[in-house]
């Protein structure tokens, strides 16, 4: 467990003079905080002595019973009993990792893939292959070349971690032909499919995507979160498992924490009570679908020749690709001299490849802000198509090291 150089950049980074289209951060400003605000009051006015104990390894079972409400705005059709509530999906991913991988395991992750993912995977000292995408996502034959390569060489997968929807951080969905294809491969080959779904309900045009745990009951975990449909705070994920990954999660989670938070559960539930969550919901989708215009068409306008990049259609990012000869990483401190900071896609895969990638981001920051931190970016990579074109390569590679930017970045 290492930390990155590129820590000591975003502290700068976070300077309110910088622009940072880095940070993956929900814009919680556009919450009736007034209102949560007399939920947590009268919580502990009211329900204070259950809100400030401790609760159950599994969770809240009302609040358990609310997340299958919410999981059906997806297909899914689940009981409570096989809920298991975490702190945030950050931790559920853990738990599955920490259950199913000894070292050396294989597991399969989309390339690029979320940079939290990763730090859990390598901490268990899993092995992570990664599955090339495209715009429609994870290519299925892509993914059953590479399980076939891997049964040939006695490597053991123990499942494929996948985000299907407004990919972090390449922004691509999976598209609906596709989701059978991968399910179909992933149940002849006996891999589980962890299903990681924290964007799934922010998406900018028409109904949710069919969850892939929708039509695999038995072969998905499906890992949800609060953190980007209400806040990040309060720290309630959960993992929809099957009996008998549900029966050790709950053991694990117990292991890990004793129990979680009552407290943020019983919040979290009331507010699912007593508010007009879904139209939350669509506030947050139409807020951040003018911030990802706003990104799209600064860059449509502003960035250099050999510049592509995705079009995501919900979710917080976008991924660039920069021109040949061009490192993401290198160009970091440049940029942030300048006033702008973004991730560099070194970060997104275990093998530290990615160096012409960067993730660029557009919850956070107001449109007009957005827009400056394209000019300011846009400048940087001009200067360093100069020196490539003068010297025939850009700024040199930064130093090495595991690329682990912080959870606000994540």
């Amino acid at each position: 467990m290492v930390a990155s150089e590129i820590r000591a950049l975003f502290a700068v980074a976070s300077r309110p003079e910088v622009v940072s289209l880095a940070g993956g951060m929900p814009y919680v400003t556009a919450l009736p905080l007034d209102t949560v605000g007399e939920i947590v009051a009268d919580l502990v006015a009211h329900r204070g002595t259950v809100a400030l104990q401790y609760g159950s390894g599994q969770g809240d079972p009302h609040l358990r019973e609310q997340i299958c409400e919410v999981m059906r705005l997806e297909g899914i059709e689940a009981g409570p009993d096989d809920v298991v509530v975490t702190v945030g999906s950050q931790q559920a991913l853990d738990l599955i990792t920490r259950i199913f991988i000894d070292p050396g395991d294989v597991v399969l992750a989309e390339g690029p893939s979320y940079v939290g993912a990763l730090g859990t995977f390598a901490a268990y000292q899993a092995s992570v292959v990664h599955v090339a995408m495209d715009d429609e996502g994870l290519i299925p034959e892509e993914l059953s070349a590479t399980i076939d390569a891997l049964a040939r060489e006695g490597r053991r997968i123990k499942f494929l971690y996948t985000v299907p929807n407004f990919q972090n951080p390449a922004g691509v969905t999976l598209s609906a032909a596709r989701r059978h294809q991968v399910l179909e491969i992933c149940h002849r080959a006996d891999v589980l499919v962890v299903e990681d779904n924290p964007y799934g309900l922010l998406g900018f045009d028409g109904d949710p995507m069919r969850a892939l745990r929708a039509d695999d009951p038995d072969g998905v975990v499906y890992l949800g979160s609060f953190s980007k449909t209400l806040a990040p705070g309060f720290r309630v994920g959960w993992a929809l498992a099957p009996h008998a990954v549900r029966d050790k999660l709950v053991l694990a989670m117990e292991s890990a924490v004793l129990s979680h938070s009552s407290f943020s559960q019983l919040a979290v539930g009331q507010y699912l009570a007593s508010q007009p969550w879904r139209e939350q919901i669509k506030s947050f989708r139409e807020l951040y679908r003018e911030r990802r215009d706003a990104l799209l068409g600064a860059m449509e306008a502003l960035m250099p020749p050999g510049c592509v990049w995705t079009r995501p259609a919900g979710g917080f990012f976008v991924w660039m690709t920069l021109p040949e000869g061009l490192d993401s990483k290198a160009i970091l401190p440049r940029a942030v001299a300048e006033r702008v900071a973004f991730v560099p896609g070194t970060g997104f895969y275990a093998d530290g490849s990615g160096a012409r990638h960067m993730r660029l981001s557009y919850c956070y920051p107001e449109p007009d802000r957005i827009r400056e931190g394209v000019r300011r970016l846009s400048g940087v990579i001009q200067q360093e198509l100069l020196i490539r074109d003068t010297f025939g390569t850009g700024s040199a590679p930064a130093h090495g090291g595991v690329d682990t930017p912080g959870p606000d970045l994540a």
